[in-house]
């Protein structure tokens, strides 16, 4: 499960941006490097549009049937860092370690 604390409400962290329900999933498992950077930055910037301050989970994968070690991993966490702050408000590694959670910018 993606979600840092159980689903219940009265367990949610007002304070932890990643912490809620999740509100979209993109899965790049099985994409190449190049498709996938063009999959998540389109993704985030239509899912701002469509729900601002929602949570999403990014899919990775942990990479360990690469032949050369993790592909998609550091491609999505060097995305993520050089996205404006208009559009990402926070993101961490999900709890099982195969992905990321992000909080979009903007109201909730």
């Amino acid at each position: 499960m993606a979600r840092r604390t159980p689903s219940a409400r009265d367990d949610r962290n007002p304070f932890d941006p990643l912490d809620g329900r999740v509100d979209e999933t993109l899965d790049l498992h099985g994409y190449a490097a190049v498709e996938a950077r063009a999959f998540l930055t389109g993704f985030l910037t239509s899912a701002q549009r469509r729900h601002p301050g929602a949570l999403l989970h990014i899919i990775t994968g942990r990479g360990k049937r690469s032949a050369t070690g993790p592909v998609l991993k550091p491609l999505v966490k060097a995305t993520l860092g050089a996205t404006p702050a208009s559009v990402v408000n926070a993101w961490g590694k999900d709890d099982n370690d195969g992905g990321f959670l992000v909080r979009l910018a903007g109201r909730r």
